[in-house]
């Protein structure tokens, strides 16, 4: 009879803990987790929404807030993702690349919160030599928060292999009952990118060139991981359109360092680089930045789609 009632009052004094513990990791905001249990995480764009599914795994419900097709540089939030932000229980996004995003993630209150920017050093890409925009390693015409740093680190799979251990760390701490799961699934991730990254260096050894054009300053991460360089019509800013004093530039670049492709991308329109392309006689050739997937990428996921970057590199430098 004792017995038994040490037994449920145990019992009953491990539920009030419970119950304790459940309430004050949701109490900031009730909606934290979803009614079956999962972590609310909402990512900014398609490579933290990548991330945090990936690391995640079932243990999360994924929202992005830029959907598959938009801009992200251009993204405006309604009020009802704002205060969707505002109930999540962890936040993964890029500060530097959305303002909007920002803004919103300043003013959210939420506590678990992994900013891809803090997790790899970021850099300016692009310098003035001799009034011209020069560069080893990789070239921006202009800079995204002018004189800011270039926020494409997911383009390089080392520096995104950086943000993924980054990003586990916050999960972890946002909910630790699944840190484990988390862990492994990091692993995992960061395995797949280890090996995209030799895919790259071993994909690129043999190149008859180092540069390459494109419409959108992109990637300046990649070419410099790789040794390449990278010559942007336009800047970070995918819609802003080139002066006369660039294409000029760009038609000498084209001539001395035999560029065959002039690279455009899936989202932001293409009506520049195939009108340089077609004034240099050049081919013109798809680069994904990766900001979002749609159903004319080349790939299903960001593995995919930079596995046909490669691919598409590896043409236009004449890599065999």
């Amino acid at each position: 009879m004792n017995i038994r009632r040490h037994i449920s009052t145990a019992t009953l004094a491990g539920v009030s803990v419970i119950g304790l513990l459940t309430l004050s990791a949701c109490s900031p905001a009730s909606g934290a987790h979803t009614e079956d249990g999962r972590l609310r995480v909402t990512a900014s764009f398609y490579p933290m929404e990548f991330l945090a599914q990936q690391i995640g795994g079932k243990h999360v419900e994924v929202t992005d807030l830029t959907k598959p097709g938009v801009e992200p540089h251009d993204l405006e939030l309604t009020p009802k993702q704002t205060a969707q932000l505002g109930e999540s229980g962890a936040i993964v996004y890029l500060k530097g690349l959305q303002p909007a995003v920002d803004d919103a993630v300043a003013q959210s209150g939420v506590k678990h919160v992994a900013d891809a920017a803090s997790f790899t050093p970021l850099e300016k890409h692009g310098t003035e030599v001799d009034g011209h925009h020069h560069t080893t390693g990789d070239n921006h015409s202009h800079s995204e928060a002018e004189g800011g740093a270039d926020p494409h680190i997911w383009l390089d799979p080392v520096k995104y292999a950086e943000v993924a251990k980054g990003v586990n760390k916050t999960l972890a701490q946002a909910d630790p009952a699944h840190k484990a799961d988390f862990q492994k699934n990091t692993d995992t991730l960061v395995k797949k990118l280890d090996g995209l990254d030799k895919d790259f260096r071993d994909g690129l050894k043999n190149r008859s060139s180092d540069t390459f054009l494109t419409t959108h300053a992109a990637f300046g991460y990649l070419a410099e991981r790789y040794g390449l360089t990278e010559e942007a019509i336009s800047g970070l800013d995918p819609e802003s359109e080139p002066s006369a004093h660039r294409i000029r530039d760009l038609h000498t670049l084209a001539t001395r360092h035999h560029v065959s492709t002039v690279f455009f991308e899936t989202i932001a329109n293409p009506a520049t680089a195939k009108a340089l392309a077609g004034d240099l006689h050049l081919k013109t050739d798809v680069l994904d930045p990766l900001e979002g997937i749609t159903g004319k990428s080349r790939g299903k996921d960001y593995f995919g789609v930079q596995r046909a970057n490669l691919a598409a590199l590896q043409k236009a430098l004449g890599s065999k």
